[in-house]
């Protein structure tokens, strides 16, 4: 019997030991790369919503994730060195807030660690990021908002907002390609069925948007519509909706954005709901899942945001039906 007691109080003994052995053993935390083309302040418009919902889903900063931040602050160039230290670093996926040339410089760093894009109008099988939408086949997935495709809707709403608009200024960057062929090929069909005359002003840098404002305010147009692609156009919206508001110049934009600062309307993805989803593809990818067979989304949610304060401003009276079809509205 002593032998028997013996033996049991020994296996309690070493099972007690074992307890805290097991409790210190450290869990598990993942290292999430973001590489950004612009700055902390400008990003967290799309970082926020992307942590918040990664709260929601259990992951804790510090405690079961932990992020690498990492920034160019508008120097293109720096993209490739950004997103090579993010791979040294090891970390066990990468998000990608911007387009082209940032998803670009991620996927030249690695073809094995995923990459989850963040969606800001690009169209990542044309780019070659991905195979198709449904299969991706590398190591690329995530949000593509293809804003492009609205911009026919942009200008309907536009005309339907302030039915005296007639002759339309289009501001563009033609380095960003979707956007491009949507100025020069999809815009005409819509603007001819609604009697609307349109003129493009290619946007390459501050210089050419000064000289874009200059005969601007010569020739004054009815209103200015602005797409969403474009490194200089999304650099300098603040300064285009000055100048549209200064001009008291109705604009549609593709930039949501450009309703901070003081643009009359916008109309696209809902950004917000767009960013929320990333976090659905990032906890997938620490679950196990491949990102070679999680298929890229498409947003399922737009808006309309009207801003009254600068309707105001300007002396516009906003169509009520238009109004009222509004998501959002800004007094």
């Amino acid at each position: 019997m002593k032998k028997i007691i013996t033996g049991l109080t020994l296996c309690s003994l070493l099972f007690a030991l074992s307890l805290p052995v097991k409790a210190q053993q450290p869990r598990k935390i993942f290292r999430i790369g973001y590489l950004s083309s612009t700055d902390p302040a400008t990003d967290s418009r799309r970082s926020e919503p992307i942590r918040a919902a990664l709260r929601k889903l259990g992951y804790t900063e510090g405690q079961n994730i932990a992020f690498e931040y990492r920034y160019s602050e508008g120097k293109l160039d720096r993209l490739s060195e950004l997103a090579a230290e993010l791979v040294r670093l090891h970390v066990d996926l990468i998000v990608v807030s911007g387009g082209d040339p940032e998803i670009r410089a991620a996927k030249n760093a690695t073809k094995t660690i995923p990459i989850v894009m963040v969606g800001v109008g690009t169209d990542p099988v044309k780019a070659g990021f991905v195979e198709s939408l449904a299969r991706p086949g590398g190591n690329v997935t995530g949000i593509t908002n293809l804003g492009r495709e609205l911009g026919g809707k942009r200008l309907e709403l536009l005309k339907e907002a302030v039915p005296k608009v007639s002759n339309v200024a289009v501001l563009y960057d033609p380095g960003a390609q979707g956007t491009a062929r949507e100025v020069r090929q999809g815009l005409t069909d819509t603007a001819r069925a609604l009697g609307l005359t349109l003129k493009s002003w290619e946007v390459h840098d501050a210089d050419g948007l000064e000289k874009a404002f200059a005969a601007l305010d010569k020739q004054r147009p009815d209103a200015l519509f602005v797409p969403g692609g474009g490194r200089q156009i999304r650099a300098n919206v603040q300064r285009i909706a000055g100048f549209a508001l200064k001009a008291r110049m109705p604009a549609m934009y593709g930039i949501e954005e450009a309703i901070d600062a003081g643009g009359l309307m916008y109309y696209g993805a809902d950004l917000a709901d767009s960013y929320r989803r990333v976090a659905y593809f990032v906890d997938k990818i620490l679950k196990g899942a491949k990102p070679a067979e999680l298929p890229v989304e498409q947003p399922t949610k737009f808006e309309l945001v009207i801003n009254l304060k600068t309707a105001k401003q300007m002396g516009l009276i906003i169509s009520p039906n238009v109004l009222a079809r509004a998501d959002k509205v800004i007094r």
